[in-house]
Parts: structure tokens; sequence; C-alpha cells
């Protein structure tokens, strides 16, 4: 029997009876209230801007938004999933049904619960609603729409039956996932309607000409790939041929060409069934099967670059074949040595296998079991280029690149249980396909030149250039009078740099960042220039790129850089003229300015504005970022909470005295000289925050409004760790900036609470076996005994957790056996008896990064020492809290232990008595 909480009730009784004009002190089921916009997208006029308003809790809310007015044309209940069809006429929202239905239905209930189409008409504001939709796509040019009906999705059901009853074992089945559903194509100028039956994959052309689709028959016999013309209603068969199944289907950006994936069922083994990718040419109605040495399987790729030039498809060659496993048939094999073996359930871990088996078994479903390798189609010169393979398997695609670059981490899986994560690195050309190694071993991607001619990557505190032509590798930032290596890193392995800004497009120049600034290096001369003034204000200059596939630079063109001011914390955005490398304020204010998104064929950018008391709305803007106009305001409800002092800096000295701030945000009726209680969240760096709008959810960490609201101020400090003291140089960096808010007048020296997750949850848990300065502790699934969790596992990703402890994050910096000492003197469970702060654990006992048994062994330990623990397991979660009814439930916990340490309050009965397992 899960326990009931009253406090939640009296929380939501105390906000009824609150006076409307009065400020009111936020409670938790005003966090409910709160929207974010989901899946947000601008009409690549710049024209219409569409996104999902979904609150913590609640039914959502599509929005359509006019840019040329900011208005808000359109409202559609329950609207997630925003498309806006390429020329904007439409759009589209995937209308999912309410959370009351969704919550009440069981679970076979739930089953039948569909999601409804809805489309907005952008020109006039009207919608038309579509019911029981699985899927559907719009036409480029707004006059058709094509969906899947849910209503049919028994016949497959049906199918197999009727196969049962007749016996007829001629019958080609699809894959089991495989269903069918029927296909209704839409003519939205007249609403006429074209239905096809049993429909698998379908896709509309680029051109608005029609729809290629597959059709699976009942007992496979009647498959087929065919093409329906829109203008004539005409359907014509491109394929028909037993149990033929279409996997994937791309059209081609601007001709009537279509790509798609083409198996047969026949073959019953789904990982080993071979697809072909083939062109069916619309104008000659010719089909072909592109030359390539290796065939796709079923989870092969299509993509066309954008001008189409290009297919890209990926490959993988012919796999062994499936080993049979022996069974029981007769008398004899129940006693036959190799059949009953056979039946064991057993792994074998060797220690000279390149990856442990649940890192192994983990890759096998998420990337081996049905791997594929990059290749590309010329469509010009007919010709396949094979990309990737056995020796270098990935690539990072970019598909408007003649060059990419690919890489390979085979060589190094061994040592990535403990070492971390390496790479060897090459340039491709796409051209022929040819690979040109850049560097091995190494734990960071290099940026590649758009020509091809020269790579770079930051190795031995600075920036390397590699000249692929001769093979050369030159230091490049070796001379300059600025820090290129992150002077952040604290972990025992090698330091990383602050990135490639980007190239120019003729390779000539890369772009670099300093600590502070973009610098151009010339490539041939290695002349570096440095292209902003930020180290002298203390404000960081980084480029704003709101195209991942942008090759490179114009010499004479503006680049938008996101400017960070590291003493005040403000973020501005700005520009930087190339032709003369001047840079300009465009957006600046005591907030952080983000840049979203960009029109694709308008000059119109999306950006967003925030502060602690300001919700990141939507604002509008041009290419110069003049005259912005917001756009929405999503929750006015702010207005009416208490909502805490506007936040500000406090410095203090870290472990080594290093100079480190904090963000102190006081309670919302603070009285100056006032001495209040203080929760203190943290992780690492945490200063950056100062201009972020807090989360407005609940879930492992505190809501901060919901804190400075109700009395309490939050305390967000910057950690910096030695290496090998990991819990010792947090423990007196908290120390030094917990006192620093006693020294000024803030936090009542007996009212100082902690609560972290995950790493911060190990520090928190460290720190009370070093002070008594605390006076409650709420950690989140917290690492207590280094010498186990060493070799522990992580869950979701099957990796070790040694290269934590050796490279990472827990930054000891070696093996357990080459220093003991070091992992027990940095283990809270260790020190256990020297505990006197009450301290609460939380953890899901389903946690894949973090083993469960972690918190098992600290609350033990503690209990065994006579301390006031108290350990809240949740079912079923993992590393973060997912599920809604947890999420409340912890935070409603937290807070009533913060409120009775920190405030006085009394104990509630869980926490005085604990809550005994009953069930029912």
């Amino acid at each position: 029997m899960k326990p009931q909480l009253t406090f939640l009730t009296a929380v939501l009784a105390g906000a009824l009876a609150t006076p409307v004009a009065a400020k009111q002190a936020l409670q938790f089921n005003d966090v409910f209230d709160f929207k974010y916009p989901q899946h947000t997208v601008l009409g690549e006029q710049g024209q219409y801007l569409a996104f999902s308003a979904e609150p913590y809790r609640g039914d959502a809310q599509g929005q359509v938004y006019n840019l040329d007015n900011n208005e808000l044309i359109a409202t559609v209940a329950r609207g997630t999933a925003a498309q806006i069809n390429k020329n904007s006429q439409w759009v589209a929202f995937t209308q999912v049904p309410t959370l009351l239905n969704k919550e009440t239905a069981d679970k076979k209930a739930r089953k039948k619960l569909k999601n409804n189409l809805v489309l907005v008409n952008t020109q006039t504001g009207a919608q038309q609603s579509f019911e029981q939709v699985k899927d559907y796509q719009l036409s480029d040019d707004g006059r058709w729409l094509a969906y899947r009906l849910h209503s049919s999705g028994d016949q497959d059901a049906d199918n197999e039956k009727e196969k049962a009853d007749t016996g007829d074992e001629l019958h080609i089945s699809a894959d089991k996932k495989d269903k069918t559903y029927d296909l209704v194509i839409v003519d939205l100028t007249s609403n006429e309607q074209t239905r096809l039956d049993s429909v698998f994959t379908y896709a509309i052309s680029h051109t608005s000409a029609g729809i290629v689709f597959n059709q699976h028959s009942s007992d496979g016999s009647n498959n087929q790939v065919s093409y329906f013309d829109f203008a004539s209603k005409r359907t014509d068969s491109l394929i028909d041929e037993p149990g033929v199944t279409v996997s994937t289907i791309e059209w081609h950006p601007v001709q009537n060409l279509v790509a798609f994936n083409v198996g047969n069922y026949v073959n019953d083994d789904t990982r080993r069934r071979d697809y072909r990718t083939m062109l069916w040419h619309g104008q000659q109605n010719t089909l072909e099967t592109l030359p390539s040495q290796w065939q796709a399987g079923k989870k092969g790729t299509l993509s066309w670059s954008e001008d189409g030039a290009r297919l890209y498809f990926t490959t993988r060659p012919e796999l062994d074949a499936k080993v049979t496993k022996k069974k029981y048939q007769d008398a004899q094999s129940l006693r036959d040595f190799d059949t009953i073996v056979a039946q064991a359930n057993i792994e074998v871990w060797h220690h000279q296998d390149p990856e442990i088996k649940p890192r192994e078994k983990q890759q096998w479903q998420k990337e081996n079991k049905y791997r594929h390798y990059q290749a590309v189609y010329h469509l010009n010169g007919k010709k396949v280029v094979q990309l990737a393979d056995e020796q270098v398997p990935k690539v990072r695609l970019n598909k408007k690149a003649d060059h990419l670059i690919g890489y390979s981490n085979q060589p190094y899986l061994h040592e990535m249980t403990y070492k971390g994560f390496y790479n060897d690195y090459y340039a491709i050309d796409v051209l022929n396909g040819s690979k040109q190694v850049i560097v091995k071993a190494h734990p960071h991607r290099p940026s590649l030149s758009p020509t091809g001619q020269h790579a770079v990557y930051f190795s031995d505190q600075g920036w390397q250039l590699k000249d692929l032509a001769n093979n050369t590798v030159t230091p490049l930032s070796k001379a300059v009078n600025a820090v290129f290596a992150n002077d952040k890193h604290d972990y025992p392995s090698e330091v990383d740099g602050y990135g490639v800004a980007g190239w120019y497009k003729d390779g000539s120049k890369v772009l670099i960042n300093s600590k502070y600034d973009i610098w151009a290096f010339d490539v041939e001369s290695g002349e570096a220039q440095v292209l902003t003034q930020g180290q002298a204000k203390q404000v960081q200059y980084r480029v704003v790129n709101l195209d991942d596939d942008k090759l490179g630079f114009d010499d004479q063109e503006q680049l938008l850089l996101r400017a960070f001011n590291v003493n005040n914390k403000q973020t501005h955005i700005g520009a930087l003229n190339l032709a003369n490398n001047t840079v300009r304020t465009l957006l600046a204010g005591e907030a952080r300015f983000d840049v979203k998104m960009k029109a694709e064929h308008a000059d119109k950018y999306i950006f967003t504005k925030q502060s602690y008391h300001q919700f990141p709305d939507f604002w509008q803007a041009d290419a110069q970022l003049t005259n912005p106009r917001q756009i929405t305001n999503l929750n006015p409800q702010i207005s009416q909470f208490k909502w805490g002092q506007k936040p500000e800096l406090v410095s203090y000295k870290g472990y080594d005295g290093e100079d480190l701030q904090g963000v102190l945000i006081k309670p919302a009726d603070y009285v100056e000289g006032e001495q209040v209680p203080v929760v203190i969240y943290f992780y690492r760096y945490m200063s950056q925050r100062r201009y972020d709008f807090p989360k407005m959810e609940l879930n492992h960490r505190p809501n901060f409004p919901m804190f400075t609201s109700n009395g309490y101020a939050v305390f967000l400090p910057d950690i910096r760790f030695e290496i090998g003291k990991p819990g010792p140089s947090s423990t007196q960096t908290m120390i030094n900036a917990a006192q620093k808010l006693i020294d000024i007048g803030v936090a009542k020296k007996d009212a100082i609470g902690l609560q972290g997750h995950s790493w911060a949850g190990y520090q928190s848990a460290f720190m009370v076996t070093q002070t008594d300065m605390f006076k409650a502790v709420v950690s989140g699934a917290p690492v207590s005994n280094m010498t186990s969790a060493y070799s522990g596992i992580r869950l979701k990703s099957g990796l070790a957790r040694q290269f934590q402890y050796e490279t990472g994050q827990s930054r000891i910096g070696k093996a357990l056996y080459e220093d003991v000492d070091a992992y027990i003197d940095n283990s809270p469970v260790f020190f256990a008896d020297k505990i006197n702060t009450p301290i609460m654990i939380m953890f899901g006992n389903e946690d894949g990064a973090v083993p469960w048994q972690e918190g098992i062994q600290y609350y033990l330990a503690l209990r065994r020492a006579g301390k006031e623990v108290i350990f809240l397991e949740y079912d079923g979660e993992p590393h973060h809290l997912k599920q809604f009814p947890n999420q409340v439930d912890f935070s409603i916990r937290m807070m009533q232990y913060f409120n009775h340490h920190l405030k006085g309050e009394p104990a509630p009965q869980w926490m005085t008595q604990g809550v005994p397992f009953i069930e029912e």
C-alpha cells in the first residue's frame, strides 16, 4: 500500500484561501500550470511560428503565431508535435487524448486511445480535424494530405487468424511489428478523398505530383509498390512481387525521382534480409538498382543532399549464416551432451574481450545487431562510393560537404573501461571514398577544413594544424599570448580546448576560440589575428551557429556572437563583421539572450530573453536584431507570486585559494540584515546560471522559487576539485562558501541545508562526514563507497565505472589497486560514525548510472552507527525521477524535511516513525 500524504491537501487548501490581490507564496500545485514551448517550428518564409505549449501537469495547447503582427491566430486543444509544411499554408498538430483519459484508463483501455490530426490554415485560421490518425504527410505545395487510419490496424491480427484457420503454409508473413493501415489521400482544395487499403510505408513527392506507397496483402501474395498520381488519380504498379516490402522511401528534393529500400518477406530472418536500394524515375517510368557492393538491411537509411546531386544511403556486408541451436527432439537427444549444453543460459566473460559483457550486450542492441555503414550515390556520375566500412565504421555526416570526418574506437574498446573514450580520426573524400589519418588515439574530435586539405585538433596544451597533403603537423597556437587550454578542466585526463568556431569556405583560415576571444589562423603562414576584444572586458565571445551543416564563412560575412560576461554573468548577443573585424552589440541588458532559430528563406530571427524573474518567451527581430518584438507571453501568472529577490553574486575562496563565485537568491520577503534559512544546491560550476529562469517542474532538485517564495534563500556555488581529493576539496570549498553567507549576515548559522544529486549527491554525502556545519542534507543517488563503485556497472550504458575514477568525474586519477587509501579517504561510508547531521538519501532502484546499492550501503552504515538517516527508494525509477507521482512525492518530502530541520516546523509522521510495508 502506498502511503498517502496529507501535506499536499493542506498545500492546495492554503493556496485556494490566499487573497487574490496579494502576492502569493508559490505552492506545489502552482508549478503544475507553468508552460514551456515544445517542438517549436518556424515557417521557411519566416511568417509563422508554431509550437505546443505544454504545462508541467495538464493538457498541452498547440499555438500558431502570425509574425507579421505577433498575433496568436490559432490554438489547438491538446495539440502537440507541430509541423509547418514547406509553403507555410498549413500548420499540423497531433492531437493527443486528454490527460484525464490517459490517467483513468487501464492498460487495455489505454491502448485504444488514439491520436487525431488537426490542420490549421494559416491564411484563414480555420481548422480541420481528422480522427484516429496513425501518421501523416503534407505536400510541399499545401494541396495534398496523406494519412493512415488507426481503424484498420487490427487487420494484421485478423489475417494471422485467417491463416491459422485455413492452415495456409504458403502464406508469406510480414514481420510482427510491420503493421499496415488504410491510407487516405485528401485534396485539401476540394476535400475529395481517395482510400488505399493495407499500406505499410508511403511518401509524397516534393514536386507534389504524387505518392509512392507499399501495400501488403493478407497472405503476402499480392504485395506491391505503387505510385498514385494526384492529377490523374491513376495508380501504377512499380513492383508487383509476392512478399515485397519497402522499409524506407525518400523523394528527390526537386525531381520526380524517388529512392526506396526494397526487401522481401520470403526471407523471414529479419536481421539477414537484404534490401536493395532502388531509384524510380517518374518521367521515364524506369527502375534502377544502385550498383552497390553491399546491400542495405531493414534498418538502412536514405537521405538526399539539399541540391539532389547525392543520395546518402547505408549498407552492410553479408552476415554470417544463423547458427541453429540444438533442441531436444527425441529420447536420445535428452542425454546428448551437446544438446544439453546448448540449453545452458550462460555468458562467458573473458579478459581479452574488447568490451565487458554488459557493454557488449548494450552495443549489440543499440548499434551492432543492425549495424550499417554510410555510402553515397553520385547521381550525375551514377557512382556509388562507400564512405564507412568495418575499419572506419562511423562518419560525421554533412550532406553539403565534399570532405567528412570518419572515426573508429575499435582499437580502444578494451581500455575504454578504465581510460575513457578515444578514437582514430580520418578525413574522407566524398567523391572517391579515400581516407587519410588525421590523428590516432585521440580523446577529442578534430575539425576538418571545407577543402579537406587541413585539419586542426587540440593536443599538448595547444592547437595543432595537420596538413593532409604532406602529412605534417605544426603547432598553431603555441606562440599566441592567449589561453587556449580549458582552465576549468579539473579532471585526471588530457585537457581540452575551447573549440573551433569554423572555417573560411576556401579553407584559408580557421577560427579558434581562446578563453575569451575568437582568433583567425592562416593555414599557410600560421599568422594569428584576434577578431574580438573579450579578454580586456572579461567577456567570452562565441559564434552562434544556427546551421549544423554550414560549411564555412565568407570573408565578408557577419557572424552572430554570444557574449558571456564572466564577471556579472550576463549573456548578450553581438555581431562580428569579418570584412573589418569589428564587433557590435545587438542585444544587451541584465538578462540572458539566446538566438534560437532563423527562417530558412528570410532574415527573421527568433530569440529568447530570460532572467530569474522573466520567463524565456519568444521574441523576433531582423538580421541586425533591431526592433525586437515579443511574440509570446506563456506564463503571465508569474506576477501573482512572491518569486524571490534579484539574484546576486557572492565571492569566496576555493580549496586552493582560487577565486570562486556563487549565486545567492534571497527570499521574496527578505528584509536587509535578516538571517534566514538557506538551501544550497550545487554540482560543479553554477554561477553562470545567475540569469537563468528557474526550471518550473518538480524533480530530483529543489524548485528554486518554491523555496525563495516560502522564506528560504537559495545558494548556487561554484565548486572546483583537486585531483585525488574530490571529497576534501569540495568540502572545504563548500565550508568557505557557506561561511561567507554567514559572514555577510544572510544565512542563519544553524539553518543551512545541502541538496545535491548524483555527483553532488556524493559530495553532500561526504561533506557531512567532515563537518557539522550543515543542519540537514538531502542526497540524491550518491556514491558512498568508491571501492565498490569503482568496479560497478553503469547499467544504462553497460560501461564499467572504472574510467570515471581514473580519468573522469570522480577524479581519483589512479586505479583502485594503485591507491587504495585515496578511494577510502574519499568514501563517505568509511566515516559513517563521524556524522552528526541528519541525512535523507534518495535513489531509484533502476538507476542506470549509479548502482543504487550505494545508497543501501550508506543507509546501513549510518543505521548501524545509530545516526539519523532516512532512505527513500523509488520503485522502477532510473537515475533521475521520471514518474510524475514520484517527482511530486519527493519534492514534498524534501520541503518537509528542510522545513523541520531548518525552520523548526513539526516533523510529519513519516519522518518520525517511518512508513510500514503493507501489501493488500
